[in-house]
């Protein structure tokens, strides 16, 4: 509102009758002081669109007049702008009073929601739908929101701007919708009929044409059908009210879409509305207009006996009348019409097509509330409706936007915290800091409905424990308060293991079995990954004694080479096949072994790494320990070769993964005896119809490998074959 144009505004005493309108005379009082109050202040004033304020406001107060609500909420439609131009809503408070000044306030709030949400994304609808509802604490504030809306696509059609389009399809997506939640047709179809001119010019002036062609045509021959029908429902003792019913545009091109049906097929052109005293009268009603014209089949409806899941009760005929014509006829009581002009008849779902499932206590509330404007008429005074509608606030939930423009809805009192958790666990374990309509904030603010919200990062690090403490306040979501525990029991679990597995190192280092492979260690204590024994350990779950004793047992297994031979002994005995063909570069005579994690196999590509004290282990150059090792000595590793023409045996690992069935043992093992391989050792496991074996075997080199493992892979049902 910072633009500034010349024009002659109606003054506020002329407009204090239509704005009145229906209002008994002592409860006018605050309307003329609104209006008085607010012609000075927007005078000159215009808003984003490029309407003048006073006009706007003046177009507010006449669509709520329209609808029927009370002194206050005209008032306050009166001076939506105010809280804007004085900086907030106290002033008002001090002169109209709270009431007024929080509805004004109120319109305020949706406001800048509506600049918030601007371009979301389409499957949002109906949490913004949700979000304006459940943001305000009364909702005529909702009212008087869709009256401006409603006065702006007004301001469009002498004015068509360039971002008429986009007011139009957000009208469809969020406040049309929102109407018919709460029932205010007259605000409704009007919303609907300007948003698809504005969206579908070409569309809209030909049902236009269609409609117009014949209007003073279509108008007489309501007003015939309606005096055949009266004259017969009296001769039938039926006191009735009759009425044409007028067809909108949207209304009848939704029809056009959603049926597949031409403009000539949509029976409802025409057509009537019959107003009973008593349900027993709407069937007579209905018996009557059948016997006066020829009912066209399957278009008749009984809502009476069978309501629709909104509520809505009336009986729908299509009938061929005067002429031959098509002509639709709805009969229903004063109460069924009421509550289908009111609410009932506007539930959301039935006439948008949307999802049909149920919305449980959220649901409760918007029929709640769509009934507010039916029982308007029934309440005695004007305290009593204000009452009302204030016990039908939606505080259950609050409902933030992200930087994007992404909805995002948190239980009431959520923090800044649980914002980020419901947007990412990363993001709610590097959460430092948030900003909220761009003001940095305590991570222990409650969020309200409405507001911006910024997540402040840092590049590292995890949460606070400050945050688990429930009096401190920082979450409120059971989601983040389970991810923050899950953070803090996975470092302690990882603190754990590291303690674990240092003292597994420890002892292994005093047994002399630090050879020996965890893996091993760890399934002979019963567990089935190292991790979990080291995890055992650091909780003092596994007795020292017997992991010393295990280890113990396992320097058999590692068989860790002694000293030297004496040079005649050495004379005597052959030279282990698994050392003499393996050449130490720049060393000669040098005491090698091969290394159990990997198993190499001439022709393997082999680095030597020095031990202490137990001269050189050999590894595969793609072996995983024999990288850690590196990382941690780089300079003990040792240029290795097979020194001469390998020969004997290498004993080396194969895993299986194959489907369990009877037999499969034996027909892995036949597979590896036609390539005259020697199983030392056989470990199998079956977990869900799947069989895990591991071999242990010796092999002369690769090659024979090789073969060995293209024999296994040929086996029925197995899946997998893998050098161990």
């Amino acid at each position: 509102m910072v633009s500034v144009v010349r024009f002659h505004p109606q003054s506020s005493a002329a407009a204090l009758e239509p704005l009145a309108a229906g209002l008994p005379a002592g409860e006018r009082a605050p309307l003329a002081s609104a209006l008085e109050f607010a012609e000075p202040l927007y005078a000159g004033q215009v808003l984003s669109t490029g309407e003048p304020v006073w006009p706007h406001a003046l177009g507010i107060g006449a669509g709520l007049a329209g609808v029927g609500v009370d002194a206050a909420t005209r008032a306050a439609g009166v001076l939506f702008a105010a809280p804007k131009q004085l900086g907030g809503a106290e002033p008002l408070r001090e002169r109209f009073g709270d009431e007024i000044a929080s509805l004004a306030g109120g319109v305020e709030k949706l406001y800048r929601l509506r600049v918030a949400t601007r371009g979301s994304a389409e499957q949002q609808n109906e949490i913004l739908r949700k979000m304006v509802l459940g943001m305000v604490e009364d909702v005529r504030v909702v009212l008087i929101r869709l009256a401006s809306r409603t006065q702006t696509l007004r301001w469009f059609a002498k004015n068509p701007l360039a971002e008429r389009e986009s007011y139009a399809r957000e009208t469809l997506d969020i406040y049309a919708p929102l109407a018919n939640r709460l029932g205010v047709w007259q605000l409704k179809w009007e919303l609907e009929d300007l948003s698809l001119r504005y969206l579908d010019p070409e569309l809209y002036r030909r049902i236009a044409q269609m409609l117009e062609e014949r209007r003073t045509e279509r108008e007489q021959y309501i007003r015939d059908a309606m005096d055949a029908l009266g004259a017969a429902l009296a001769a039938a003792g039926v006191q009735a009210e009759i009425a044409g019913r007028p067809k909108h545009i949207y209304s009848i091109w939704n029809k056009m879409r959603t049926k597949g049906l031409e403009f000539s097929q949509v029976y409802d052109v025409r057509a009537l509305r019959v107003i009973a005293a008593n349900v027993r009268d709407c069937y007579t009603a209905l018996g009557v207009a059948h016997d006066l014209w020829q009912p066209i089949p399957k278009e008749f409806d009984d809502y009476i006996s069978r309501p629709k899941g909104n509520n809505y009760q009336s009986l729908h005929t299509a009938v061929l009348g005067p002429g031959g014509r098509t002509l639709e006829v709805q009969i229903r009581t004063e109460e069924m019409h009421r509550q289908a002009e009111y609410g009932i008849a506007a539930h959301w779902r039935y006439k948008e097509g949307g999802p049909a499932r149920a919305q449980g206590v959220f649901d409760e509330k918007i029929a709640w509330l769509r009934q507010l404007l039916a029982w308007r008429d029934e309440v005695a005074g004007r305290g009593d409706w204000a009452e009302r509608t204030r016990a039908a606030a939606l505080d259950d939930t609050v409902y933030v936007v992200t930087p994007q423009g992404r909805v995002i809805d948190l239980p009431a009192g959520a923090t800044p915290v649980d914002f980020a958790y419901a947007l990412h666990t990363d993001l709610g374990h590097r959460c430092r800091g948030a900003r909220v309509d761009g003001h940095i904030v305590p991570l222990d603010t409650p969020l309200q409905s409405g507001q911006r919200v910024e997540i402040v990062v840092g590049k590292a690090g995890g949460p606070s424990r400050d945050w688990l403490n429930v009096e401190r306040g920082f979450i409120r979501t059971h989601r983040a308060r389970q991810k923050v525990r899950q953070w803090f029991n996975a470092q302690a679990l990882t603190a754990t293991i590291a303690a674990g597995r240092a003292v597994v190192e420890r002892e292994a280092r005093r047994e002399g079995a630090t050879q020996a492979r965890l893996e091993t260690l760890a399934e002979r204590l019963g567990f089935e990954k190292p991790d979990e024994l080291f995890a055992a350990v650091g909780r003092d779950e596994v007795n020292l004694r017997q992991l010393q004793g295990t280890l113990r047992a396992l320097v058999g297994v590692v068989a860790p080479v002694s000293a030297a031979p004496a040079p005649a002994a050495a004379a005597r005995r052959p030279k282990p096949d698994s050392g003499s063909a393996i050449l130490v570069v720049g060393m000669d005579r040098l005491l090698t072994q091969l290394a159990k994690c990997c198993k190499p196999v001439p022709p393997d590509p082999i680095r030597g790494f020095v031990t202490r004290g137990k001269g050189v282990s050999i590894h595969r150059e793609d072996c995983a320990s024999l990288k850690r090792l590196a990382e941690k000595h780089p300079e003990r590793l040792i240029d290795s070769d097979w020194g001469r023409k390998p020969g004997g045996a290498y004993a080396v690992d194969m895993v299986v993964t194959a489907s369990d069935r009877p037999g499969l043992l034996r027909d892995v093992g036949e597979a590896l005896a036609r390539e005259r391989i020697n199983v030392t050792a056989v470990r199998t496991q079956s977990r869900d119809d799947v069989a895990f074996m591991r071999f242990s075997f010796d092999v002369e080199d690769l090659p024979q490998l090789r073969r060995a493992l293209a024999a296994v892979k040929d086996v029925h049902g197995v899946i997998r074959v893998a050098r161990g």
